[in-house]
Protein backbone atom coordinates (compact mmCIF):
# COMPACT_ATOMS: atom_id res chain seq x y z
CA UNK A 1 0.00 0.00 0.00
CA UNK A 2 1.06 3.02 -0.66
CA UNK A 3 -0.17 6.72 -0.72
CA UNK A 4 -1.55 7.99 -3.29
CA UNK A 5 0.28 11.64 -2.66
CA UNK A 6 3.31 9.78 -3.50
CA UNK A 7 2.03 8.20 -6.65
CA UNK A 8 0.89 11.88 -7.33
CA UNK A 9 4.17 13.54 -6.94
CA UNK A 10 6.08 11.51 -8.74
CA UNK A 11 4.28 11.26 -11.74
CA UNK A 12 4.14 14.96 -11.93
CA UNK A 13 7.90 15.43 -11.62
CA UNK A 14 8.64 12.22 -14.17
CA UNK A 15 6.17 13.27 -16.48
CA UNK A 16 6.78 17.45 -16.02
CA UNK A 17 3.35 18.18 -15.76
CA UNK A 18 3.19 21.57 -14.16
CA UNK A 19 5.25 22.85 -17.48
CA UNK A 20 4.13 21.20 -20.35
CA UNK A 21 1.45 23.30 -22.18
CA UNK A 22 -1.78 21.24 -23.74
CA UNK A 23 -5.28 21.94 -24.71
CA UNK A 24 -7.73 23.61 -22.11
CA UNK A 25 -9.23 20.86 -21.16
CA UNK A 26 -6.39 17.89 -20.27
CA UNK A 27 -5.92 19.17 -16.94
CA UNK A 28 -2.82 16.85 -16.68
CA UNK A 29 -2.48 15.45 -13.07
CA UNK A 30 -4.50 14.34 -10.33
CA UNK A 31 -8.06 15.12 -11.46
CA UNK A 32 -9.90 13.07 -8.48
CA UNK A 33 -8.74 12.13 -5.15
CA UNK A 34 -9.48 8.82 -3.17
CA UNK A 35 -9.37 8.57 0.46
CA UNK A 36 -5.58 8.57 0.31
CA UNK A 37 -3.88 5.14 -0.51
CA UNK A 38 -3.44 2.76 -3.19
CA UNK A 39 -3.11 -1.08 -3.14
CA UNK A 40 -3.73 -1.16 -7.21
CA UNK A 41 -3.25 0.60 -10.42
CA UNK A 42 -5.04 0.31 -13.78
CA UNK A 43 -4.46 1.95 -16.74
CA UNK A 44 -6.56 2.84 -19.92
CA UNK A 45 -6.92 5.33 -22.86
CA UNK A 46 -10.08 6.90 -22.21
CA UNK A 47 -11.66 7.32 -18.73
CA UNK A 48 -15.70 6.21 -19.83
CA UNK A 49 -18.18 4.66 -17.51
CA UNK A 50 -16.89 1.45 -19.56
CA UNK A 51 -13.11 1.43 -18.02
CA UNK A 52 -14.38 3.26 -14.86
CA UNK A 53 -16.31 -0.17 -14.13
CA UNK A 54 -13.50 -2.39 -15.20
CA UNK A 55 -11.75 -0.23 -12.53
CA UNK A 56 -13.95 -0.96 -10.03
CA UNK A 57 -13.72 -4.75 -10.88
CA UNK A 58 -10.14 -4.99 -10.52
CA UNK A 59 -10.25 -3.52 -7.51
CA UNK A 60 -8.31 -0.59 -7.84
CA UNK A 61 -7.88 2.33 -5.94
CA UNK A 62 -5.91 4.60 -9.03
CA UNK A 63 -6.68 4.80 -12.70
CA UNK A 64 -4.18 6.25 -14.68
CA UNK A 65 -5.63 7.72 -18.21
CA UNK A 66 -4.40 9.63 -21.03
CA UNK A 67 -7.71 10.75 -21.74
CA UNK A 68 -9.65 12.84 -18.66
CA UNK A 69 -12.56 13.36 -17.15
CA UNK A 70 -13.04 16.94 -18.93
CA UNK A 71 -11.75 15.72 -22.39
CA UNK A 72 -15.56 16.84 -23.94
CA UNK A 73 -15.49 20.42 -22.27
CA UNK A 74 -17.55 21.17 -18.93
CA UNK A 75 -20.40 19.18 -18.79
CA UNK A 76 -22.50 18.96 -15.68
CA UNK A 77 -22.41 16.11 -13.41
CA UNK A 78 -26.05 14.81 -14.85
CA UNK A 79 -26.61 11.47 -17.15
CA UNK A 80 -23.39 9.09 -17.63
CA UNK A 81 -21.10 11.65 -16.64
CA UNK A 82 -22.78 11.71 -12.65
CA UNK A 83 -23.03 7.92 -12.90
CA UNK A 84 -19.33 7.51 -13.28
CA UNK A 85 -18.05 10.20 -11.36
CA UNK A 86 -20.44 8.80 -8.95
CA UNK A 87 -18.82 5.02 -9.43
CA UNK A 88 -15.45 6.07 -8.96
CA UNK A 89 -16.01 8.09 -5.44
CA UNK A 90 -18.23 5.78 -3.96
CA UNK A 91 -15.33 2.99 -4.86
CA UNK A 92 -12.47 4.89 -3.80
CA UNK A 93 -10.64 5.50 -7.38
CA UNK A 94 -8.09 8.56 -7.79
CA UNK A 95 -7.78 9.26 -11.57
CA UNK A 96 -4.95 10.65 -12.87
CA UNK A 97 -4.57 11.99 -16.18
CA UNK A 98 -1.88 12.75 -18.37
CA UNK A 99 -2.13 14.28 -21.83
CA UNK A 100 0.68 15.69 -23.93
CA UNK A 101 3.18 15.57 -21.01
CA UNK A 102 2.81 11.46 -21.67
CA UNK A 103 3.08 11.68 -25.54
CA UNK A 104 6.15 13.69 -25.27
CA UNK A 105 7.95 11.36 -22.89
CA UNK A 106 11.28 10.07 -24.06
CA UNK A 107 11.12 6.51 -22.05
CA UNK A 108 7.11 5.83 -21.61
CA UNK A 109 5.60 8.44 -24.49
CA UNK A 110 3.22 7.14 -26.98
CA UNK A 111 5.72 8.17 -30.03
CA UNK A 112 8.61 6.72 -28.73
CA UNK A 113 6.90 3.76 -28.06
CA UNK A 114 5.15 3.47 -31.33
CA UNK A 115 7.79 3.72 -33.07
CA UNK A 116 10.15 0.66 -31.52
CA UNK A 117 7.02 -0.90 -31.85
CA UNK A 118 7.14 -0.99 -35.41
CA UNK A 119 10.88 -1.21 -35.94
CA UNK A 120 11.75 2.28 -36.27
CA UNK A 121 13.86 4.25 -34.55
CA UNK A 122 13.26 7.55 -32.89
CA UNK A 123 16.17 10.24 -32.98
CA UNK A 124 14.52 13.45 -33.24
CA UNK A 125 11.53 15.32 -31.93
CA UNK A 126 9.09 16.25 -34.40
CA UNK A 127 5.30 17.65 -34.06
CA UNK A 128 5.51 21.02 -32.47
CA UNK A 129 3.06 22.59 -30.27
CA UNK A 130 3.70 25.93 -28.36
CA UNK A 131 6.93 25.32 -26.42
CA UNK A 132 7.26 21.24 -26.47
CA UNK A 133 7.63 18.68 -29.61
CA UNK A 134 5.32 16.17 -29.08
CA UNK A 135 6.20 13.33 -31.99
CA UNK A 136 9.36 11.92 -32.75
CA UNK A 137 11.20 11.39 -36.65
CA UNK A 138 13.92 9.45 -37.24
CA UNK A 139 15.43 7.42 -40.77
CA UNK A 140 15.56 4.62 -42.29
CA UNK A 141 15.88 2.22 -45.34
CA UNK A 142 12.65 0.44 -45.55
CA UNK A 143 9.96 -0.54 -47.67
CA UNK A 144 6.58 2.16 -46.41
CA UNK A 145 4.05 -1.49 -47.24
CA UNK A 146 5.75 -3.25 -44.51
CA UNK A 147 5.34 -0.37 -41.87
CA UNK A 148 1.87 -0.26 -43.09
CA UNK A 149 1.42 -4.55 -42.25
CA UNK A 150 2.98 -3.76 -38.91
CA UNK A 151 0.90 -0.85 -38.16
CA UNK A 152 -1.98 -3.33 -39.34
CA UNK A 153 -0.93 -5.95 -36.82
CA UNK A 154 -0.61 -3.68 -34.21
CA UNK A 155 -4.03 -1.67 -34.47
CA UNK A 156 -6.20 -4.90 -34.97
CA UNK A 157 -4.41 -5.91 -31.73
CA UNK A 158 -6.17 -3.09 -29.95
CA UNK A 159 -9.20 -3.37 -31.70
CA UNK A 160 -8.98 -1.05 -34.82
CA UNK A 161 -7.64 -0.88 -38.52
CA UNK A 162 -5.30 1.00 -40.71
CA UNK A 163 -5.97 2.92 -43.79
CA UNK A 164 -3.99 4.99 -45.62
CA UNK A 165 -2.83 7.08 -48.98
CA UNK A 166 -1.99 5.17 -51.95
CA UNK A 167 1.51 3.39 -51.17
CA UNK A 168 2.79 1.62 -54.66
CA UNK A 169 4.44 -2.06 -53.44
CA UNK A 170 8.26 -0.57 -53.81
CA UNK A 171 7.82 2.64 -52.24
CA UNK A 172 10.57 3.25 -49.62
CA UNK A 173 10.56 5.03 -46.55
CA UNK A 174 13.78 7.03 -45.68
CA UNK A 175 12.65 9.23 -43.41
CA UNK A 176 9.63 8.78 -41.14
CA UNK A 177 7.75 10.69 -38.33
CA UNK A 178 4.88 9.74 -35.84
CA UNK A 179 2.35 11.79 -34.17
CA UNK A 180 -0.32 9.53 -32.42
CA UNK A 181 -3.58 10.27 -31.19
CA UNK A 182 -5.10 12.85 -34.08
CA UNK A 183 -1.77 13.89 -35.50
CA UNK A 184 -2.71 14.58 -39.20
CA UNK A 185 -3.18 18.23 -38.96
CA UNK A 186 -2.09 21.13 -41.17
CA UNK A 187 0.92 22.12 -39.10
CA UNK A 188 1.77 18.36 -38.84
CA UNK A 189 1.98 18.32 -42.64
CA UNK A 190 3.53 21.51 -42.77
CA UNK A 191 6.41 20.74 -40.60
CA UNK A 192 6.65 17.31 -41.99
CA UNK A 193 7.23 18.71 -45.50
CA UNK A 194 9.67 21.06 -44.23
CA UNK A 195 11.29 18.52 -42.88
CA UNK A 196 11.94 16.32 -46.04
CA UNK A 197 9.45 13.47 -44.06
CA UNK A 198 8.27 10.87 -46.82
CA UNK A 199 6.06 8.87 -44.06
CA UNK A 200 3.93 10.11 -41.41
CA UNK A 201 2.60 8.28 -39.61
CA UNK A 202 -1.09 9.24 -37.16
CA UNK A 203 -3.46 8.03 -35.28
CA UNK A 204 -6.52 9.60 -37.47
CA UNK A 205 -6.74 12.93 -39.77
CA UNK A 206 -9.35 14.63 -40.92
CA UNK A 207 -10.35 13.49 -44.80
CA UNK A 208 -8.61 16.41 -46.52
CA UNK A 209 -5.40 15.19 -45.04
CA UNK A 210 -5.11 12.66 -46.84
CA UNK A 211 -4.92 14.46 -50.05
CA UNK A 212 -2.88 17.29 -48.71
CA UNK A 213 -0.43 14.23 -48.07
CA UNK A 214 -0.96 12.84 -51.27
CA UNK A 215 0.06 15.71 -52.94
CA UNK A 216 2.87 16.61 -51.31
CA UNK A 217 4.51 13.39 -51.55
CA UNK A 218 4.21 12.05 -47.78
CA UNK A 219 2.36 9.20 -47.38
CA UNK A 220 0.18 9.26 -44.26
CA UNK A 221 -0.58 5.95 -42.14
CA UNK A 222 -3.45 6.22 -40.19
CA UNK A 223 -3.34 3.33 -37.44
CA UNK A 224 -6.05 4.33 -35.59
CA UNK A 225 -6.45 7.33 -32.43
CA UNK A 226 -6.89 4.59 -29.81
CA UNK A 227 -4.46 2.08 -30.58
CA UNK A 228 -1.38 4.51 -31.22
CA UNK A 229 -2.24 5.93 -27.57
CA UNK A 230 -2.21 2.40 -25.72
CA UNK A 231 1.29 1.88 -25.51
CA UNK A 232 2.05 5.13 -23.17
CA UNK A 233 -0.11 4.85 -20.04
CA UNK A 234 0.19 0.70 -20.32
CA UNK A 235 4.04 1.44 -19.95
CA UNK A 236 3.54 4.43 -17.16
CA UNK A 237 1.15 1.66 -15.27
CA UNK A 238 3.33 -0.61 -15.03
CA UNK A 239 6.96 1.62 -14.15
CA UNK A 240 4.76 2.91 -11.34
CA UNK A 241 3.83 -0.46 -9.84
CA UNK A 242 6.89 -1.63 -10.56
CA UNK A 243 8.39 1.61 -8.93
CA UNK A 244 5.58 1.55 -5.64
CA UNK A 245 5.79 -2.38 -5.33
CA UNK A 246 1.96 -2.49 -6.31
CA UNK A 247 -0.30 -4.51 -8.63
CA UNK A 248 -1.53 -3.05 -11.93
CA UNK A 249 -3.86 -4.13 -14.65
CA UNK A 250 -4.27 -2.99 -18.53
CA UNK A 251 -8.17 -1.55 -19.47
CA UNK A 252 -8.87 -2.76 -22.46
CA UNK A 253 -11.94 -0.34 -24.26
CA UNK A 254 -10.98 -0.10 -27.82
CA UNK A 255 -12.96 2.85 -29.75
CA UNK A 256 -12.83 1.24 -33.37
CA UNK A 257 -11.56 4.97 -34.25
Amino acid sequence: MTSTAEIVDYLDELLETATTPDFPHAINGLQLANTGTVRKIAACVDLSTRSATAAVEAGAQLLLVHHGMFWSGLRPLTGAVYHRTKLLIEHDVAVYSSHLPLDKHPEFGNNVLLARHLGLTPTKDFAKFKTISIGARGVSDILTADIVDRARTFARENGGDVVSTSIPPERQTLHWAICTGSGASADTLLEASALGVDTLIVGEGPHWTAIEGDESGIAIIYAGHYATETLGVFALARHVADRFQLEWTPIHAPTGL
